[in-house]
């Protein structure tokens, strides 16, 4: 009663295996490559993004630096009256000793 059944195996394809070896392999390669893409694509949209972040910031101080400017020519010029005021009121201090 001991009895063991045995099958035996078909007969291996060496065509099949290469054929699925390859395929397999290409498909790795498919998915590698779009990985790829996708990382460079993000990669480029990343790039884009902080060049437009930095015109902006480039406009931005550009602005702040114009304004400023504006405010060192007022400031100048009110010192100026200041100083012309201040002369005028020597004079006439001397003036009246």
């Amino acid at each position: 009663m001991n009895e063991y059944l045995t099958t035996a195996a078909p007969p291996v394809d060496a065509a099949g295996v290469w054929a699925a070896a390859l395929g397999t392999g290409g498909v790795f390669v498919l998915l590698i490559v779009v990985v790829w893409q996708l990382a460079a694509t993000w990669r480029a949209r990343m790039l884009a993004a902080r060049e437009q972040q930095y015109k902006q910031l480039a406009l931005k101080y550009a602005q702040l630096l114009e304004d400023n400017v504006e405010l060192h020519r007022r400031s100048v010029e009110e010192l100026t009256q200041a100083r012309h005021s201040i002369a005028s009121m020597e004079k006439m201090m001397r003036e009246i000793e």
